[in-house]
């Protein structure tokens, strides 16, 4: 890098622009808010698994743990962190405690991230 180029940033225009369509941008990026919070959780390799796992089958804490080589309290602490963001659901028969995808549409976020993981390969 140059010396005239330090403390130089490359990014910021020289030009001011006072238009009208920054205001209505500022009110739209209002709309994804907090999203970033589900992609933590997806990016996460293991929910990711789980999530998925989840998708093709109701699961107990013993079911997924076996699965995916993991202790119980783990896939515990996993699940606890879905549930709070209402990725998945649960429900009781006896003394049996299922999980399940608590909608459709986080699924479709883990097949639209397969496509485009799939693509140019």
């Amino acid at each position: 890098m140059a010396s005239q180029d330090l403390g130089k940033n490359n990014d910021v225009c020289d030009c001011y622009c006072p238009s009208g369509d920054n205001d209505y941008l500022k009110e739209k990026v209002l709309e994804v808010s907090g999203l970033s919070e589900i992609f933590k959780v997806l990016g996460d390799e293991t929910r990711t698994k789980i999530l998925y796992l989840l998708a093709h089958k109701k699961l107990c804490v013993c079911d997924i743990a076996s699965i995916l080589d993991m202790s119980l309290p783990a896939v515990s602490h996993h699940l606890r962190l879905m549930k709070a963001l209402r990725l998945v659901k649960y429900y009781r028969e006896g003394k049996m405690v299922y999980y399940s995808l608590d909608d459709h549409h986080i699924l479709n976020l883990i097949r639209e991230a397969q496509e485009h993981f799939a693509e140019d390969r």
